[in-house]
């Protein structure tokens, strides 16, 4: 999330009215993130969220709104979409696409501990049963795909400033696509993932004792891919080691372990579980890089350093990690 398009508060505001979400009272421009434009937007009515989409197309918008709507009528603790009077989900501001969600209660955990992981855990496996009976598909855009596209935008970059970046870029592309187009690649379950359900992706609230779960967010990233890559984000996000890379043992089993007690895994699943979170950590290394060398213009913004995932992804390659049984 961040600003690239200045949305007026009169514009606002009349979105809001439209919605039937009551008078805008404050209007804030969200800092974090790097994607879409969002607004914190207060109304008499409630605290709400303004996104406008500044990559995704209105025909790959319908999928994304309606899998939150989906979800939150399954119980799962996500975003609401406000439709206008016809039902429409996806609105128009300042020549964008727009939408307007509810905003979730509580505030991030960035130091997570196991008792943080069984939850997500546990809650992910939920999210999965759930979207099981969503009926619609859409590919997964930052998948391998996207992958294949992006490497040969970004070696130019590498291959003289960063030549082993590079050719672990080309390697690891190698390597996604064999176990990818391998019998029990092809096999491993699928579904609507969120993607991207990082730490600041995910609210707690304390305020009633222990730390409770209250909500996943920012679908945006959201697509039909294998629900293991899911898995595989969570795990080197919420139970790495920001320094160097490294999974927590501890927190990794307890994760694990949570969501399979509600969506088991299956044994291939166990078994590529290594290979997915090579995929996951090379993903967002790859973005990463993307954004750092093709960096667009924002109000604000401040691309992500590359570094981390670079580290994810030696260190899954070094010390692959499989599930307890």
């Amino acid at each position: 999330m961040a600003v690239y398009t200045e949305v007026g508060f009169e514009a606002a505001a009349a979105l809001l009215d439209k919605l039937g979400l009551g008078r805008l009272t404050d209007l804030q421009g969200i800092k974090s993130g790097i994607e879409n434009t969002n607004y914190y937007a207060t109304s008499e009515r409630g605290q709400w969220v303004l996104t406008l989409f500044e990559r995704l197309t209105r025909a790959e918008l319908p999928y994304y709104l309606h899998l939150m709507q989906h979800l939150a009528r399954a119980g799962i603790p996500v975003p609401a979409p406000q439709a206008d009077a016809a039902g429409e989900l996806l609105h128009a501001l300042a020549g964008k696409p727009a939408t307007v969600a509810t905003r979730l209660p509580g505030s991030h955990r960035l130091t997570p501990t196991a008792t943080h992981c069984v939850q997500v855990g546990a809650m992910l496996a939920r999210l999965h049963v759930a979207g099981a009976s969503f009926p619609l598909q859409q590919p997964h855009l930052r998948g391998l795909d996207w992958w294949r596209r992006t490497v040969p935008v970004v070696l130019p970059h590498l291959r003289e400033a960063a030549p082993d970046q590079a050719a672990l870029l080309q390697q690891e592309l190698q390597f996604q696509e064999e176990w990818s187009s391998s019998a029990a690649g092809q096999a491993l379950p699928r579904g609507p993932i969120h993607a991207d359900l990082f730490r600041d992706n995910v609210m707690f609230d304390d305020t009633a004792g222990d730390d409770r779960l209250c909500g996943f967010f920012d679908f945006y990233f959201a697509g039909t891919d294998h629900l293991l890559f899911d898995v595989a984000v969570c795990i080197n996000d919420w139970c790495c080691d920001l320094d160097t890379g490294r999974l927590d043992d501890v927190r990794a089993a307890a994760f694990v372990a949570a969501y399979g007690a509600v969506r088991p895994f299956l044994p291939a699943e166990r078994r590529l579980m290594p290979a997915l979170l090579r995929a996951a950590a090379f993903r967002f290394w790859l973005s990463r890089l993307w954004d750092w060398h093709l960096p667009r213009a924002a109000a604000l913004l401040a691309p992500k350093d590359p570094g981390h995932f670079e580290r994810v992804l030696r260190e899954r390659v070094a010390t692959p990690w499989h599930p307890g049984t």
